[in-house]
Formats: structure tokens, sequence, C-alpha cells
């Protein structure tokens, strides 16, 4: 909607992990040279936690367009699986076609499998995302699978992805024995200052813009302050300010255009606290024209 009118070709803010668009702030740099060290190096279970949307994701799409052309990644999203169901899900990302009806059957398959690419000195990882929303027995399961080995060397590489619950649960007693053979551990950390601007500037030219730019110097501020530095808040924040920039005829935002984005959103806002709830009084809709009430028409004379 705002495209031409700021001069991009293309939205520079969408909420998909379009590699297009990779940004990696120091932290993710050092996220990223751990979990591939971890992966060439053979360690075995790697451990990735970050907060909803400091860009877990992105960093895993990363390391996979990094590694060599010979590792075979299999990606598991939805992790609230019995233990069958996650054998057939694995053996349907790694492309095994085996007949198995009991779960001896599947390890025996797997390890078959694992024993031939090793021997052609092939990785195999296994990413499961959302890990702090598996089941005791099924990190279980996942922690069993690492016995399958040579006396030199893992079969299979496993790598862990959560929030920062994730931790809290392998912190338990019963689960120490995982715990124990996680031998790499990265926390992703929200942007810093410097890299919330130099992530917008970045998404703002990849999107096709070359001017002098967009948000000024105070916008891009006031976008970390409320974003708290989140990849996912940020590119929210901008989107937002970006289309109430086009409907007011704004070609440069300054931070009011943030902080009133950041407020229809319930974010926290700079010098201001939490965002005002919903009970909190709020100016009338023909007095707001925030960005949830900025296409609605305005009431008649009168009224």
């Amino acid at each position: 909607m705002y495209q031409e009118f700021y001069g991009l070709v293309r939205s520079p803010f969408e909420m998909t992990p379009d590699p297009a668009f990779l940004y990696l702030g120091e932290v993710h740099r050092e996220g990223l040279a751990t979990l591939a060290y971890g992966v060439r190096a053979r360690k075995g279970f790697v451990l990735l936690t970050g907060e909803v949307g400091t860009g877990k994701t992105t960093l895993l799409h990363a390391l996979l367009a990094q590694l060599e052309r010979e590792t075979l990644a299999a990606f598991i999203f939805n992790p609230r699986l019995e233990p069958l169901d996650f054998f057939h899900m694995l053996f349907d990302e790694y492309g095994i076609e085996a007949p198995c009806r009991t779960k001896a059957d599947y390890l025996l398959a797997l390890n078959r499998f694992l024993i031939g690419r090793l021997e052609k000195d092939q990785t195999t990882l296994l990413i499961v995302d959302e890990a702090q929303n598996l089941s005791t027995e099924m990190l279980e399961e996942i922690r069993l699978l690492s016995n399958l080995e040579t006396p030199r060397s893992k079969l299979i590489q496993i790598m862990l992805v959560g929030q920062p619950e994730l931790w809290e649960l392998l912190s338990r007693p019963e689960l120490r024995q995982l715990r124990q053979r996680i031998v790499l551990r990265h926390r992703l950390e929200p942007f810093g200052p410097a890299d919330t601007t130099h992530y917008v500037q970045e998404r703002l030219r990849l999107a096709g813009y070359t001017g002098k730019g967009i948000f000024k110097p105070a916008a891009l501020r006031a976008v970390h302050e409320a974003s708290g530095g989140v990849p996912r808040l940020i590119n929210i924040l901008c989107d937002g300010a970006l289309l109430l920039g086009y409907a007011r005829g704004e070609a440069e935002l300054g931070p009011a255009a943030v902080l009133e984005v950041a407020r229809d959103l319930g974010l926290a806002v700079p010098g201001g606290g939490a965002a005002p709830g919903p009970e909190a009084k709020r100016p009338p809709a023909r007095e707001r024209r925030g960005l949830l009430g900025l296409f609605r028409p305005r009431p008649a004379r009168g009224t």
C-alpha cells in the first residue's frame, strides 16, 4: 500500500523469515558461529534459546544455508507428538522409506540409514523447534537418539530450539542425563540501539529504498525503546508507522508516528511506562486518528 509512496519495490517489514532480508546482529552472528561449529564438529546436542520474536527461526534458516550441501537436516516444527508419530515425521523429513510398525523397527532402520551416511562422511542434523513444548517422554526419546553413535562419532546431530522456558524444563532432575549431554548452548538476546537502527535501514535498502532516510534518528530511537530490540516487534512497529505516514502524506517519520503505533498495539512507550490498558480513558474515536482507526470513516457532523 505504501511502497510506491516511499519509493520501495517491496514491503520491507514482512513477518516471514525471508533470506533476502537477512540481517544478523552481533548476538546473531555469535549464535550462527556457535551452531555451525556444533554441527560441523559433530558435537551431538546443541541448545538455542531466545524470547519470542528474537529471530531463532531466521537464524536457523541462515544456518541451513551456510552448511555444506551434503548435510541432511530434518526440521520438526510441531513437537507435540507421540513417539511413533515423531519417528514417522522424522523418516518423512529424511526420505527414509522403510516399513516400520514398532519403535524398534524405526530405530533399526534409522541406525542403518545414519551409518550409511557416516560412511560417506555426510552429516545428519535434527532440529526440533518449539522444544519447550516437548513432553518429558519425548525429550527422553530424543536423548536416546544420541546413543546412536560409533566409537569415534555421533551418528546424528541434535539441535533443540525454544523459548527460555526450555532451559527451565531441562533443569528438572529427571532430565539431568539430557542436560549433561548438551555441549553447546546459545541464548539469543534482543538488538541493542545500534543494531536496531542498522536493521531498519538495511531492510529499507533491501526493499529498494534509495533516499536519505524515512525514519528520523529520534524515530529509530523510539522504535528501539518501544520494541525492546525484538526484531518481530521492530517489523510490526515500522510497518505500522509507514502505513500511518503514507495515510498522512508524511515523507519522513518522527517519533510521534512510532509512539502512536506502539500505543495502538499496546506496547510500552518511552517515558510513559506501559501503554494504557482497555480500561484507561482514551480520546473519542473522532479525535484519535491512530493506526487502528486510521481508515475508519469520520462521523458525520453534528453527531
